[in-house]
């Protein structure tokens, strides 16, 4: 069977039950970034990287598209429960109910659970192998830390871990390059998709420059509101109201500062693409 076949066989048979088990567990008011659409498009990244594999000859384990399938759509269903970054623990309970309601078994899919547990270890101390489904799904996750959406799920979880304002900026450029490095060094011979992400992680890091640049003389919670600062502080207020992510994107006309207008923008652009590529 041709790996296209392999993934549209996983896709018909686990695709819906994930995603209406998903929105049973999921408090999206929590953490509205780490909802049902982030988990769709580390879907779309992990069936990115598994074609990628497949034309340079990697020899694909059989069920590793349904074992994928499974880890992607679940793996931060704990952020409902625990927002830190012990998640992954939570996450592994809740794969657990998904696989025992839908008499699946917990020991053929154990690495499932072991790589939703340990899927946000992002210390990167180990050599990855490309075709190991944690390394897959630790990427394909990493790979939606870029791009505007990356901006606004960055800015989100931080704050919402209480991270300081003038913390944030440098914080995020850390650790968007050992995701970014990572990357590289896993799949660097993928010269398609390194193109096609550096451009997305390029955005993220000149965005955090300037925030770095801003925040020394930026006053938070005053009336002008403007600039890359001004995006967090509208993100930070939203956060605050447990408003989802698509009230920040009605309410930005509120703003009238040409960069939160053209930020937001460039979110909306960005998310409707990721939902073409959902259809």
């Amino acid at each position: 069977m041709l790996l296209s076949e392999k993934i549209a066989s996983s896709e018909t048979r686990y695709k819906n039950l994930l995603e209406e088990f998903f929105m049973k567990v999921f408090d999206i008011s929590i953490l509205p970034s780490h909802g049902i659409d982030h988990h769709r498009r580390v879907w779309v990244y992990a069936k990115e990287i598994l074609h990628q594999l497949n034309d340079h000859g990697f020899n694909l384990d059989e069920p590793l598209p349904d074992k994928l399938i499974i880890a992607c759509y679940l793996h931060d269903s704990g952020m409902s429960v625990d927002t830190g970054p012990r998640h992954g623990i939570e996450g592994r309970r809740v794969c657990e109910k998904f696989l025992l309601e839908n008499n699946l078994s917990t020991v053929v899919f154990s690495d499932v659970l072991q790589a939703i547990e340990q899927h946000d270890n992002k210390d990167y101390i180990y050599a990855n192998q490309p075709g190991d489904l944690l390394t897959i799904l630790s990427v394909a996750d990493d790979l939606d830390a870029f791009g505007f959406i990356g901006i606004y799920r960055y800015l989100e979880i931080y704050i919402t871990r209480e991270t300081a304002m003038q913390e944030i900026g440098h914080q995020i450029i850390e650790n968007s390059e050992n995701r970014f490095q990572n990357f590289l060094r896993t799949y660097g011979f993928m010269s398609e998709l390194i193109e096609k992400h550096t451009k997305r992680y390029s955005t993220i890091l000149s965005f955090f420059n300037s925030y770095e640049q801003q925040v020394t003389s930026y006053k938070f919670n005053n009336k002008s509101i403007s600039g890359h600062c001004g995006v967090a502080e509208i993100i930070e207020k939203n956060v605050k109201n447990r408003s989802t992510d698509a009230n920040v994107r009605l309410n930005e006309i509120d703003y009238p500062d040409p960069f939160i207008q053209w930020y937001f923008a460039e979110l909306d652009h960005e998310l409707s693409e990721s939902l073409q590529q959902n259809i």
